[in-house]
């Protein structure tokens, strides 16, 4: 099964990081980014900056945050399979699927989100966001989570004999506390991982 639609490991494709222009709002954004995580405190790391636009903040972050997950689950495309994975799948409790309730009426397999639309993630200075932005970012996060939660329950072990355990944990970590910070999933969404999520969250 392909959560991202990009294919199997075997077919030996390369997805280029989805990167801000350089010079532009998101490249400073993304070199505060960098600069807070190398601190260590994740926590500092999320808070908006002051002085700097919410929309801006979310957009950058929302593209890093799906390059992490995306190169998590690329790790895994070869053992991820629609033998192995015949539903996407957060434990034997929680089952995903989607749809969009125009277009798309009957729910499907999870699709990846369209990040490179700029009439969604503007990608110039002071180009304006769409009224709808924080709604979309909140759906891709509630994608991305529904990805760590089939990760932690489906393949886990995997993650652990890869030797990948700390990098996702920091991920989710660092995902989670954003997710927080900003209110991005409801805490119902957040059940297949309550605990994990619980004890990172913890004030």
């Amino acid at each position: 099964m392909s959560l991202f639609g990009l294919g199997s490991r075997n077919q030996k494709t390369f997805r280029p990081k989805k990167n801000a222009p350089s010079g532009s709002k998101g490249a400073k954004l993304q070199k505060h980014i960098d600069a807070t995580l190398g601190s260590g405190n994740l926590r500092e790391a999320v808070r908006l900056p002051p002085g700097e636009d919410i929309n801006e903040w979310l957009a950058v972050n929302t593209v890093d945050f799906f390059n992490q997950v995306n190169i998590l689950y690329g790790t895994l495309t070869e053992f991820c399979t629609s033998n192995n994975c015949p539903t996407m799948s957060a434990g034997p409790k929680y089952e995903y699927r989607w749809a969009d309730g125009v277009t798309i009426k009957k729910p499907i397999e999870v699709s990846a989100p369209k990040l490179e639309d700029e009439a969604i993630f503007p990608q110039k200075l002071g180009a304006p966001f769409p009224p709808n932005f924080r709604d979309v970012v909140k759906t891709i996060f509630k994608r991305l989570f529904r990805v760590y939660a089939h990760i932690y329950h489906s393949h886990f072990q995997k993650i652990v004999s890869l030797k990948e355990e700390a990098h996702l944990n920091t991920c989710f970590k660092h995902f989670v506390l954003f997710t927080w910070e900003f209110r991005l999933i409801d805490k119902g969404e957040l059940a297949p991982l309550s605990d994990l999520v619980d004890s990172i969250l913890q004030l």
